[in-house]
């Protein structure tokens, strides 16, 4: 029988959808934020020669250089505003959280509500400012170097670090404020609406490859849509699969007698870390790789073979990507996901893993099953990341078609759509409270 929830599912329509005004509210807004977003990736740096930034980013297109332009929806390839994107954000936000399981002081404000989350947050968006000015000054520095700026280096050192940070900081707070009256996690849908604002460009590009240049051959362009396509399949499976561990709570005394013991479940996800490992790995690679790439032609011989050894396909790279998500995926299901903590909340409202003592043996039990299905998490995610750029590195395919980007792309959308339903659902409960105290008032 269909839960209450399935049954309004089943119910929604437009006439549902136009009666939620808070939820269109919400919907404009974060549209809106999104809007001002992509203006502020066309806004570039003072002091930039727009014809050499562009001849540079087409040399190093293909390599790292191309994947990060993805997640900053073009802003790189432009210098804009907002180069550094989102991702100084993401990177402390992932310290901050390693810092909470290393130290007793963080971990103690993590145990302590919502005073200890406004804390670590307040922590998180230091880390942002620090991170930023250390990444901003190196894109500085290197700028110089390739002949790209017109303005006094000095100056433009200072207003590049300036610049960059001003620009993180605000995304920063767009994020936030996507997250409390928009719909959806707001730094998520920034690096969503990055790469599906350039998507029409990267189609372009795609079938001029095909019609126009003749580089790819129609059946080759007929195999990469079949990938796109087999990949999306894939990963709205595996996003949506669960281990269900069966949890069961003992018969109680009441009034009426001994009532029935409930079942439940304890849902793990396959992926517990998301797109986390992919976009922290990402940004790891950033700052090295991308100074490596602007300084190799004028550097010594071992930094061109490093640079080349980066460049996309190449074998060091897919080793650190792969190792880097690998770990990632490890760590950030440890610090999401306690199996300790887990165990003592169902001991202390009595609940239980059949055949398994509560406690220990419960949080040894689930441990052992979350390590299981995460090595099968961390592998789909190496595989959906790196078999694409394996397949398509000896062409000129944009990135945006990559497994990092399709993943990104279609996570932010069933969960952005998730977040509508649960608000249309609350707005039809709150439509049923309604009648049935009118209901009760006429009686």
């Amino acid at each position: 029988m269909a839960s209450a929830a399935e049954q309004l599912a089943q119910n929604f329509n437009l006439g549902s959808f136009a009666k939620a005004t808070e939820l269109r509210q919400r919907l404009v807004f974060a549209l809106i934020a999104l809007i001002v977003y992509r203006i502020g990736t066309y806004i570039p740096l003072p002091g930039i020669d727009p014809i050499e930034m562009q001849n540079l980013f087409e040399q190093q297109s293909g390599g790292v250089l191309g994947m990060f332009n993805v997640f900053s929806g073009g802003s790189i390839e432009r210098m804009a505003i907002f180069a550094l994107g989102i991702m100084p954000y993401i990177s402390s936000s992932i310290i901050v959280q390693l810092m909470t399981s290393v130290s007793p002081t963080l971990a103690e404000l993590k145990k302590d509500g919502e005073a200890g989350r406004k804390k670590i947050n307040q922590y998180t968006r230091y880390g942002t400012v620090l991170l930023t000015i250390v990444q901003g000054y190196g894109v500085a520095v290197v700028l110089n170097q390739t002949g790209v700026v017109t303005a006094d280096p000095t100056l433009f050192i200072i207003t590049t670090v300036i610049t960059l940070l001003g620009g993180t900081m605000f995304l920063m707070w767009l994020g936030e404020q996507i997250t409390a009256r928009g719909v959806g996690n707001g730094i998520s849908l920034i690096i969503f609406a990055g790469i599906v604002a350039e998507l029409p460009s990267a189609l372009g590009q795609l079938f001029s490859l095909s019609y126009d240049q003749g580089e790819l051959s129609p059946l080759a362009l007929v195999g990469l849509l079949i990938l796109v396509v087999a990949t999306i399949v894939l990963i709205v499976v595996v996003e949506r699969s669960q281990r269900r561990l069966i949890v069961q709570y003992p018969k109680r005394q009441t009034n009426n007698g001994v009532s029935q013991g409930d079942t439940s479940h304890l849902p793990l996800k396959l992926n517990t870390a998301g797109v986390i490992p992919p976009i922290f790995a990402s940004s790891l690679l950033l700052m090295p790789v991308t100074i490596a790439q602007f300084s190799a032609a004028g550097g010594p011989e071992w930094l061109t073979t490093v640079t080349t050894l980066l460049g996309r396909g190449q074998p060091l790279f897919m080793v650190f990507y792969a190792a880097m998500i690998i770990f990632f995926c490890f760590f950030y299901t440890a610090i999401v996901f306690s199996p300790q903590d887990t165990a003592d909340n169902l001991k202390k409202y009595g609940g239980f893993l059949p055949g398994i003592r509560p406690g220990e043996r419960t949080a040894a039990h689930i441990d052992y099953v979350l390590t299981r299905i995460t090595v099968a998490g961390a592998l789909y995610l190496t595989v959906v990341c790196l078999l694409p750029e394996f397949l398509i590195s000896g062409s000129a395919i944009p990135f945006y078609f990559g497994g990092t980007s399709l993943l990104i792309v279609v996570n932010v959308t069933m969960d952005t759509v998730t977040q509508v339903q649960s608000h249309l659902l609350a707005h039809q409960y709150e439509g049923l409270i309604k009648k049935s105290r009118l209901r009760g008032g006429r009686k």
